[in-house]
């Protein structure tokens, strides 16, 4: 109906990230007259807790490797019931367009199969899409993401201290370079420093390992579209596609929607413009052509592919 105001959108970062790294893509939602709101992960932003050793000085990396995570607790369970509280103060009663990113999107997964009705398409950025009943820790490490550069990164066991830790902070000059390489390959080196300055330490590894049954009424239900970004470190390319064939195959009449970004796994900070513009064609403004998508059997556009990449 025209007059409506546009749908809300809400950001989701991933791993180790906070609401900041979204910080260029609300401005260029903004400039097209969307509104965003960036929210923090359970574990993450306002919500981390740093380990005691990563403040010592002198610095052991030791006692670092060791001592157990303040944010170990935080599960899959606790991060999709946050999201979903989220998105319904951002909504006011409203669906919400989601963007996830990366292994926000497990959390999209859950918060998707517990209240569908309060989003009302899902934008899945280089994200962990895993199919029903599957931890996205299965794929951390496997032949099936071979390629995958982050194992190099962690600097304790997450078995040992409940999270996935990297040290953001750390004087080497070769691990700061891998930590650009991982995350911001195709970033400006001022830019990736100061991402990598503003980095957590430590994600909670109950996230990746829990998993959600998904339904045809939860989470199959909500139209879907997913970023690819080829030149990914972190979740290959191989992988990406896996996770949509998996879920088109579960859910036939929810097919996936698909954009190719030449990008790395951090295109919020590397072609935000572009990526404002992929979540904009996701999700028109109310009374827009194609703003109503349907709940089932829509196929997947190739002009909608091309137009979304191509706009920035």
């Amino acid at each position: 109906m025209p007059g409506l105001p546009p749908t809300p959108i809400v950001l989701l970062h991933g791993y180790w990230h906070g609401t900041w790294c979204w910080a260029p893509v609300v401005a260029e939602l903004a400039a097209r007259g969307r509104s965003a709101v960036a929210v923090d992960m359970a574990g993450h932003g306002l919500h981390a807790r740093r380990p005691e050793a990563a403040r010592a000085r002198p610095f052991s990396a030791n006692g670092f490797a060791a001592e157990h995570s303040p944010v170990s607790h935080v599960s899959l369970d606790e991060a999709g019931e946050l999201l979903v509280s989220q998105i319904k103060k951002t909504g006011g009663g409203r669906p919400c367009v989601l963007v996830a990113h990366s292994m926000s999107g497990t959390v999209a997964n859950r918060a998707a199969e517990m209240a569908p009705d309060v989003i009302s398409h899902l934008v899945y950025v280089c994200a962990f899409m895993p199919p029903t009943g599957i931890p996205a820790s299965k794929y951390l490490g496997s032949p099936g993401n071979e390629g995958e550069l982050l194992p190099a990164l962690l600097r304790a066991d997450p078995a040992d201290v409940g999270a996935l830790r990297l040290d953001p902070g750390s004087a080497d000059p070769e691990y700061q370079a891998l930590l650009r390489h991982v995350f911001y390959n195709d970033v400006d080196p001022v830019t990736a420093d100061a991402a990598i300055a503003l980095l957590s330490c430590d994600a909670p590894a109950r996230i990746a390992s829990g998993s959600t049954t998904l339904t045809t009424r939860g989470w199959g239900s909500v139209p879907r579209t997913y970023v690819h970004t080829t030149r990914d470190n972190i979740i290959r390319p191989v992988l990406q596609r896996r996770f949509v064939a998996q879920a088109d195959e579960a859910f036939p009449d929810n097919p996936t929607r698909v954009v190719e970004l030449d990008s790395s796994h951090s295109p919020f900070l590397s072609m935000p413009g572009v990526l404002a513009g992929v979540i904009t064609h996701a999700s028109p403004r109310a009374g827009d052509p194609g703003a109503s998508h349907p709940r089932a059997g829509a196929p997947p556009s190739d002009e909608f592919s091309r137009r979304a990449a191509a706009t920035g």
